[in-house]
């Protein structure tokens, strides 16, 4: 074991600039590939790429653990070169830290079937969090380590030699003890420009990193995130739904955890004159509603757990709407009709349920959450909601129900998401 020791050791110094580089161009690809896969408006026009993009970004960082193993077992010698230097042992220990936080977070978030919703939202949480104190930080850290900011002659105060001391050294041969005219800076050119591109990272990063910690955490000021999203509700629909007692009551004590907004288009607005529900296909009786006569169809009240096949969840939410099961009744399917596809009102998205699945009892065509209407960036006014399966089945803007002979692949599905969309363990 020593002499393989040795062997992987020999060459040190090359090795560890290589494992340098190799980490960084790492933490480049995933850097680049998460934030396209977060990004809303990337989501919707990469696609099926968007599912290749996500497979490149769970390789490498698999991947990522390989340097990190190869670096510990140079880590004894590279320990004792540090002995005098603090900040290096912190900025090592900070890359480790970062690397493998990312490593087993990302991890459970790949196999987020495998270990269910709350162990992947806090992993979720986790990774992001690490992603917003880790970038700044390796950015800064390349920044200010690199060659034109690290040379001396550049940025550091060249002392002046004393004519005196230089003509005795002349006369003499022995050098004299030398130094400057004048004092050295406090504040040296180089340690300004570190400060500076502290000071720009935080202020370009530091307000959406806020922006997502009280989101996170919950409310702030007072103001929660739903209730941000219904004063920015770009829907115009009137009267709004009056909510039942349980509703009102939000008997599932308040929706726990935040959503996030993803969308593959723009986000719709309503107004009574746009709006209408529509269910037909394979039914006996066809519906079309408008949405005074829709707000008068007889609604219940459910709390369900909401989940997000990117890892995070909702808890503990009030809904209240009509339950998809009396819908179909009311419309009476046909023995020819074999699955249920939903229509989202943007124009695009399409899913679908077999029938067995949409008599679930707890599957509703929603209008409220938490005992106020849904807001348009969440799907409102009126959206599909299946607790059980993950939230791509969860059609949002929902304006039609149509039962069809055979299958239809829906949107995600056709991008290469599973038709199977339950969620794992609970």
């Amino acid at each position: 074991m020593k002499g393989i020791l040795e062997g992987l050791r020999k060459g040190f110094g090359k090795k560890l600039v290589a494992l340098h580089a190799w980490n960084g161009w790492i933490v480049v690809i995933l850097a680049l590939t998460g934030l396209l896969l977060v990004g809303g408006f990337w989501r919707g026009l990469l696609g099926e790429g968007r599912v290749w993009l996500k497979w490149l970004h769970i390789a490498v960082g698999i991947a990522s653990i390989l340097p990190v193993l190869y670096y510990l077992l140079l880590a004894g010698k590279h320990w004792k070169q540090l002995r005098q230097k603090p900040w290096q042992r912190f900025n090592v220990i900070m890359v480790l830290a970062l690397l493998l936080g990312w490593f087993g977070s990302g991890v459970l978030l790949w196999q987020f079937k495998a270990v269910g919703p709350r162990v992947s939202n806090a992993a979720l949480t986790l990774h992001d969090l690490l992603t917003w104190i880790g970038l700044p930080y390796i950015i800064y850290h390349s920044l200010t380590r690199t060659k034109w900011l690290k040379e001396p002659a550049r940025w550091s105060i060249q002392p002046e030699v004393r004519p005196a001391a230089a003509g005795k050294e002349a006369e003499t041969g022995a050098k004299q003890p030398q130094g400057p005219t004048s004092p050295q800076p406090v504040y040296t050119r180089r340690a300004f420009i570190r400060g500076a591109i502290g000071v720009g990272l935080a202020v370009t990063v530091g307000p959406t990193f806020l922006k997502w910690l009280g989101s996170s955490l919950g409310s702030i000021g007072g103001t929660s995130t739903v209730d941000r999203l219904l004063e920015e509700n770009a829907n115009r629909l009137v009267p709004n739904p009056v909510p039942l007692p349980a509703s009102a009551q939000v008997v599932g004590g308040g929706a726990q955890g935040h959503f996030r907004v993803y969308t593959v288009t723009d986000i719709p607005s309503f107004s009574n004159e746009n709006w209408s529900f529509t269910i037909d296909g394979l039914v006996n009786n066809k519906f079309k509603w408008g949405w005074e006569d829709f707000l008068k169809l007889e609604r219940t009240v459910q709390v369900s757990d909401f989940h997000c096949v990117t890892g995070w969840s909702v808890y503990k939410n009030t809904w209240e709407g009509i339950p998809l099961r009396v819908l179909l009744k009311k419309a009476g399917v046909k023995p020819g009709a074999q699955t249920v596809k939903f229509y989202s009102g943007d124009g695009v998205y399409t899913d679908t349920l077999t029938l067995e699945q949409a008599d679930l009892e707890d599957v509703m065509v929603a209008v409220m959450h938490d005992g106020k209407p849904i807001p348009s960036d969440l799907g409102g006014p009126v959206r599909l909601i299946v607790p059980k399966m993950y939230a791509y089945k969860s059609v949002k803007w929902l304006t039609r129900i149509e039962l069809i002979e055979g299958e239809h692949v829906g949107y995600w599905e056709q991008r290469g998401y599973s038709n199977d969309a339950w969620v794992g363990l609970s």
